[in-house]
């Protein structure tokens, strides 16, 4: 068989099984989604990445699955032993750390699974922006604070394309997933100091998000984030997360979202003076049956009741 990305029509395969790119979560096996559980549970190999995800994910496996871990290999070899698994197996899986569509490689590799005739599916996984987020029991998004996240990285051996780097993006003041940084904590600091932000703006760092036994959470500061990062010890797989929502928990005024508002209409639920009035005076229960004008449903009350309005 040729080079991936190099095959000769004989190489190609008419007859493959399916390789899926399934993304793995941030750590905790119990994290992976059902879906996933359950490819694993039938597959016939599976190769996953071993510097990053735990191989307590794979033990949903059958017996007798291949199983290797890619740590030692190259894009080349990757490449080749999936293509090599799917002339012998119908599902085969390329289990990824957090969600393969993020910092995965993932065209990298489908483009030679394509040039094979291999078909590929994948499926998505928790980011570990979003397992770090829950493990400080914070929001990503605000109302009236920040309604915008941003999932970026530091330019380090990887440059970042032009218009991407950490000062433009943090002038937006949304919140920040910084993935992949934690040996740049200085360059962070610098870039958040140029975008204008305060020594004392919040910063969470989540080091092996709902890694069992392993997860670390640090809550600091712009002018403190590298010395607590230093007295945690943590120096790899950490998830930064920069944000004005950090720390809400503990606000003693909060703009609350208009989506369980009593006066805000949508799909489900009608404003109207009546229930702004009952609920005033302590007659309308919250766990009632939602009133509706008669002649409509609870799915057409409106034009104004649209899914637009679910924020």
């Amino acid at each position: 068989m040729g080079e991936p990305g190099n095959l000769s029509a004989a190489d190609r395969m008419t007859d493959a099984g399916t390789v899926w790119f399934v993304g793995a979560g941030p750590g905790d096996p119990e994290l992976l989604t059902v879906k996933g559980r359950d490819l694993i549970a039938r597959a016939g190999a599976i190769l996953f990445a071993g510097s990053l995800v735990s191989e307590a994910a794979t033990r949903w496996a059958p017996p007798g699955c291949d199983i290797a871990d890619s740590k030692g290999m190259t894009h080349e070899e990757i490449c080749s032993w999936l293509i090599d698994r799917a002339r012998r197996h119908q599902t085969v899986i390329r289990l990824q750390t957090g969600d393969p569509s993020l910092y995965g490689a993932l065209i990298e590799m489908v483009q030679p699974l394509d040039d094979a005739g291999v078909p590929v599916k994948v499926v998505p996984g928790v980011s570990s922006a979003f397992a770090a987020a829950a493990a400080g029991v914070e929001s990503l998004t605000l109302p009236e604070v920040t309604q915008t996240v941003i999932l970026t990285r530091v330019a380090g051996r990887t440059p970042m394309p032009e218009g991407e780097d950490l000062v433009s993006l943090a002038r937006h003041r949304s919140t920040l997933c910084i993935f992949l940084s934690i040996t740049l904590l200085s360059s962070i600091q610098r870039d958040l100091r140029a975008a204008g932000w305060p020594e004392d703006a919040p910063i969470l760092v989540v080091h092996k998000a709902s890694w069992p036994g392993e997860e670390k959470i640090v809550r600091t500061t712009l002018a403190d984030v590298k010395e607590a990062c230093r007295q945690a010890k943590i120096v790899s797989q950490a998830m930064i997360i920069a944000s004005p929502t950090i720390g809400a928990r503990q606000w003693s005024t909060l703009t609350k979202s208009r989506l369980y508002d009593a006066s805000f209409t949508h799909r489900f639920r009608r404003a109207s003076e009546e229930r702004l009035v009952d609920m005033a005076v302590g007659k309308l229960n919250p766990r009632s049956e939602i009133r509706v004008p008669e002649g409509q449903t609870k799915t057409t009350l409106s034009d104004e009741a649209s899914d637009d309005n679910l924020q």
